[in-house]
């Protein structure tokens, strides 16, 4: 049952559990600011009323919401008022000694960010991370690659 099609109510929030916490943290990473128990909420709503279009044959459940998550966290970032983006944009203080790896995700490119946030954050495989990508498990490991060598980048310490 547990990648097969959900039929009743009880069985959808049986079929969600285990994939809720990375459902959550998915959407924080890719909607800061934004509430991510409200993008959660979008995510779950879809899957129910989609839920006969999931292919357990095409990818995995927790791929599957993990890839609606991702398209209604995009969604909430379009729909943040402008008021909270130049917030964002103040630079936070330097601090000399600590390297902020907040900052340097923040400076990926979405995509990059979208892969290393499935990877790493959500603790997808890169098979289901290509799912939710809409993309080749190729492209996602050359995806990484980029990202990883952008963020040893930002992150070097002159000694």
């Amino acid at each position: 049952m547990l990648d097969s099609v959900p039929r009743t109510r009880d069985d959808f929030a049986d079929w969600v559990r285990p994939h809720l916490a990375a459902m959550t943290r998915l959407a924080a990473r890719l909607a800061p600011g934004c509430d991510r128990d409200d993008i959660v909420q979008e995510a779950l709503v879809r899957a129910w009323r989609k839920r006969r279009l999931f292919d357990p044959r095409r990818g995995s459940a927790s791929a599957w919401l993990l890839a609606l998550t991702a398209d209604r966290a995009r969604r909430a970032r379009t729909r943040q008022p402008a008021a909270l983006e130049v917030l964002d944009a103040v630079p936070a203080p330097e601090h000399s000694d600590t390297v902020d790896l907040t900052r340097a995700l923040d400076r990926l490119a979405p995509r990059q960010r979208l892969a290393v946030d499935c990877v790493y954050f959500a603790g997808l495989s890169v098979a289901e991370t290509a799912a939710v990508m809409k993309c080749a498990e190729g492209t996602v490991k050359s995806t990484l690659s980029d990202a990883r060598a952008r963020l040893r980048s930002s992150l070097e310490v002159s000694g």
